[in-house]
């Protein structure tokens, strides 16, 4: 048997302390599971003010300690610690002025400065622990500096020069803490130059993602298919060049993200009106009719309901259910949305549900309370993304026995096969170009299956006895954090 790892897992947000998407969910479980398979782990995120110390338990183990930030500047920092699971310690970075004294997770206008000292404050919480990683698992762009100070600042530190780092890309999108787009061309962070000076105004500049890219020992993002869009100019972001570059050394991978089935699990969640199984299918009705009626719909068992749980932007399609809105509502169906974001479409959807509140259901901010409701109530789960670098959605809505409509990207493609009723294979419907009347589509052929119960009762035991736990993405980066220290410990013999 080989010697179990000593990884550290740095998120900026992890379940069920801090979640504003799918990245708590992924460093909770990953973090889990990798425990599960034996290996000593610890988790390591920012103490926000939204994180309530007494109901967690959290203890403070660390107060003040300086961390150098660069030669003009030093600020302190303390540590909590509290537990994700038995025997599974998370770390809080508290510092008042970044994170214990804001009422938000993100959204400050010093986001680059935020996480620059979040990451430095790592670096220093593993030396005060003493804990000798074989692995510091960094997750999206606001831990992309760590790898870059472990080459640069690091090398001959006992503790890290050994260490390898794997950045793992869950949207390229976010880069930095500012929209990567709107720099201009001769203040792009080229990624290799020497950071500017913590209180100086070009630190806005850097770009978090790049610098985690270039020096990481390797790279991976959430789906295979995202790990081959993302190679493209179209969906690269900017950075289709250097992951091309890390791609040809054979550095550059893709992991399918999981999803906890105990948290996920229709069978015992204590938050639906009716527990059911494969068996007991007949049970969701109750889930059903508790929906409409929570949501001041129609009740009646026969109306199908096309739900979705999601932020609010661009990305995920909205553009494409607008354009096709009116023609849905003359169709017999109900629509429920629950998620935040983007104000133009919410005070679309907000107009909308006013409008025909017989047919539409808008709840407007997310809260996890409904969407395991609206998973267990709805028959459909729309997911129209423009891009999908994975999507838990998908794959939770199969879980529950909500038949999944999807555009053919990313992870989307990864998970969902399109039905066909003369096999009965498939778990949901796929559309491939991102145009409104494919969506449409899509949607009709959904709506149609449906009329054909003892059909739409296969399909929704095609993809409930699919299993997308996190045991198998796992073993996989367990592999990967193996090949990081092969590469990390040829690359210090070459040296």
């Amino acid at each position: 048997m080989r010697k179990p790892l000593k990884i550290v897992i740095v998120s900026s947000e992890v379940d069920p302390f801090s979640k504003t998407g799918g990245l708590a969910d992924v460093a909770r479980s990953l973090s889990k599971a990798l425990k599960g398979l034996g290996h000593k782990i610890i988790v390591i995120t920012p103490l926000y003010g939204t994180i309530d110390k007494k109901k967690h338990h959290l203890k403070q183990i660390f107060k003040d300690v300086k961390i150098e930030i660069d030669s003009q500047t030093t600020l302190k920092a303390s540590y909590w610690q509290g537990e994700l699971m038995n025997k599974l310690p998370i770390y809080f970075i508290d510092n008042r002025e970044y994170f214990s004294q804001k009422s938000y997770i993100y959204g400050s206008q010093e986001e680059n400065a935020r996480f620059l000292f979040f990451d430095l404050a790592v670096i220093k919480l593993i030396e005060l622990l003493n804990f000798m990683p074989d692995v510091i698992h960094c997750h999206d762009w606001h831990t992309g500096l760590i790898p870059y100070f472990i080459k640069k600042r690091l090398s001959q530190n006992p503790i890290f020069k050994k260490v390898a780092s794997v950045f793992t890309i869950h949207n390229l999108s976010f880069q930095m803490g500012n929209s990567w787009w709107e720099v201009p061309q001769e203040k792009k962070d080229d990624g290799h130059s020497d950071l500017p000076s913590f209180r100086s105004k070009e630190l806005k500049f850097i770009n978090f993602a790049r610098r985690g890219i270039l020096y990481s020992d390797l790279v991976n993002t959430v789906s295979e298919t995202y790990a081959e869009e993302i190679l493209k100019a179209e969906f690269g972001q900017g950075l289709n060049r250097i992951l091309r570059a890390k791609n040809k050394k054979g550095r550059f991978f893709g992991i399918i993200n999981g999803i906890d089935q105990a948290d996920y699990n229709p069978a015992t969640d204590p938050g639906l009106a009716a527990n059911y199984t494969q068996k007991t299918l007949s049970k969701m009705i109750e889930n059903k009719i508790f929906l409409q009626k929570k949501f001041n719909l129609p009740q009646n068992p026969d109306i199908p309901i096309l739900g979705m749980v999601t932020r609010i932007t661009e990305q995920k399609g909205f553009d494409l259910l607008i354009k096709i809105i009116d023609t849905l509502l003359r169709l017999n169906l109900q629509l429920v949305l629950v998620g935040g974001g983007n104000k133009h479409y919410e005070k679309f959807f907000r107009k909308l549900s006013k409008k025909n509140p017989k047919k539409v259901a808008a709840h407007l901010e997310f809260e996890a309370k409904y969407a395991t409701q609206i998973y267990a109530g709805s028959d459909m789960f729309l997911m129209p993304s423009r891009f999908e670098p994975c999507g838990l959605g998908q794959l939770i809505s199969l879980r529950y026995g909500s038949v999944p409509i999807v555009r053919a990207t990313g992870g989307l493609l990864d998970t969902i096969t399109d039905f066909n009723p003369k096999t009965g294979k498939g778990n949901g419907f796929v559309f491939k170009t991102y145009h409104p009347q494919d969506f449409l589509v899509a949607i009709v052929r959904g709506l149609e299956t449906y009329k054909y119960k003892d059909v739409w009762q296969k399909l929704i035991k095609n993809g409930m006895k699919q299993s997308f736990s996190w045991e198998i993405p796992a073993r996989k980066y367990v592999r990967l954090y193996r090949k990081a220290v092969k590469i990390n410990k040829l690359m210090q013999n070459k040296k």
